[in-house]
């Protein structure tokens, strides 16, 4: 008596490998495992005596295989079994002696015209369709040029997992139709399907591929869930914290500035003085925060209103370092306010390992880096540059290590 009847294993060969799927189900029949369904990518099999047994894969005309037909095989000794798609498995006993399914290879061939075009087209099909799937991604990468930012962000990674699963999609789609008419070829020829291929290397094989698309199908969903629970936005504190955000108490130095109230308030959180924290693998600790403050007797020098400097901060802490000079560039390119005017000069500083200033009136913006640590602080305001360099690298000296 067996505990549990039913055993589901992994294929040992791709679906349209016709003699080797025989061939594997003859030898757990040997074993006294016995078929009972084909999946997807697994076969149930019941566990039972071992006994010696044929088995044989016939491919039916149309999406099912009609009655007549499962009759006419059962009169000659062979027992249907189960379906998979077109094909479907008939098994008999070794010492019945059936006759073959098919003892004209030619004949067979034919049985197999249909299933051609169809894994022929769908081929086509899914590698155009993979294409422009493909090509749309490339092309976002390429349209917005700051590769090294959507690598430490997580974007890309994310993005080229689902390429690779597409390309694995095609290739065996494109496998599958060539498989299938180098079939339908030597069946022309006169030469049968080989009742008995050899299937282990084969399913060593098949193994080690599916544990990989596995662990990557299970990356590439898991990855966005992990960033999503590691990411929260807060409201700043009134006071200055340890985080390693440049705040406008840093570069201002007046004790009246106070906190510009916002009317951006959402979910309980000030989104005009908040910040963000993030987490990817190739940058653990990322900071955004923006902050807006107002000095009640201190007027704009054109009379707009009252003083109400602003100031945001982007920080990366980065696993690599050699990608920093990168990251900065790339921080140019999509925040750098170029549409501003004037130009980006690139300074010499004893701590920093590439410092990029720009000033252009009340805007100032600092692009630095040391070590591990990329750091971009936008501001508006009075405040003089070099303030704003001082505090950013008191700030980077958090996570430059």
């Amino acid at each position: 008596m067996w505990v549990n009847k039913v055993k589901s294993m992994l294929r040992p060969s791709d679906f349209w490998n016709i003699g080797e799927h025989e061939s594997w189900f003859s030898d757990m029949a040997q074993e006294g495992l016995h078929l009972k369904k084909v999946g997807f990518q697994f076969v149930k099999f019941t566990k039972g005596k071992p006994k010696q047994m044929k088995y044989r894969i016939d491919v039916s005309q149309g999406k099912k295989i009609v009655p007549e037909q499962k009759e006419m095989y059962s009169e000659s000794g062979w027992d249907y079994v189960t379906s998979y798609g077109e094909f479907n498995v008939f098994s008999s006993p070794v010492e019945a002696n059936a006759p073959e399914l098919h003892t004209d290879p030619a004949e067979q061939a034919y049985t197999l015209k249909r299933l051609d075009k169809k894994f022929a087209k769908n081929a086509i099909i899914i590698a155009i369709a993979a294409a422009l799937g493909i090509g749309m991604l490339v092309a976002v990468w390429f349209h917005h040029s700051t590769h090294y930012l959507a690598l430490v962000e997580g974007i890309i990674i994310q993005q080229a997992t689902l390429i690779i699963m597409e390309l694995y999609v095609v290739y065996n789609s494109l496998q599958a139709a060539i498989s299938i008419r180098a079939l339908r070829k030597t069946l022309s020829e006169g030469k049968p399907i080989n009742h008995t291929a050899p299937w282990k290397r084969q399913h060593k094989l098949k193994l080690i591929v599916a544990s990989f698309y596995i662990a990557l199908a299970i990356f590439g969903a898991i990855l966005p869930v992990i960033q999503l629970v590691m990411s929260d936005t807060k409201t700043l504190p009134v006071a200055s914290s340890d985080l390693p955000i440049v705040r406008l108490a840093d570069v201002e130095q007046n004790t009246e500035l106070t906190r510009e109230s916002s009317s951006h308030i959402r979910d309980n959180i000030d989104w005009g003085n908040r910040y963000s924290y993030d987490w990817s693998l190739f940058a653990p600790l990322q900071y955004q925060s923006d902050e807006r403050g107002v000095v009640p007797n201190e007027m704009w020098k054109d009379g707009s209103g009252a003083y109400s400097p602003s100031i945001s901060t982007w920080a990366y802490k980065i696993n690599f370092s050699y990608m920093n000079e990168g990251v900065l560039s790339d921080l140019i390119k999509r925040y750098g306010m170029k549409y501003e005017g004037g130009d980006f000069i690139e300074m010499k500083h004893t701590y920093f390992d590439k410092l990029v200033v720009h000033e252009v009136n009340e805007f100032k913006e600092v692009f630095a880096s040391k070590g591990k640590a990329v750091m971009y602080v936008r501001y508006h305001g009075y405040a003089d540059i070099d303030s704003i360099i001082e505090a950013t690298v008191e700030k980077m000296n958090l996570i430059s290590d």
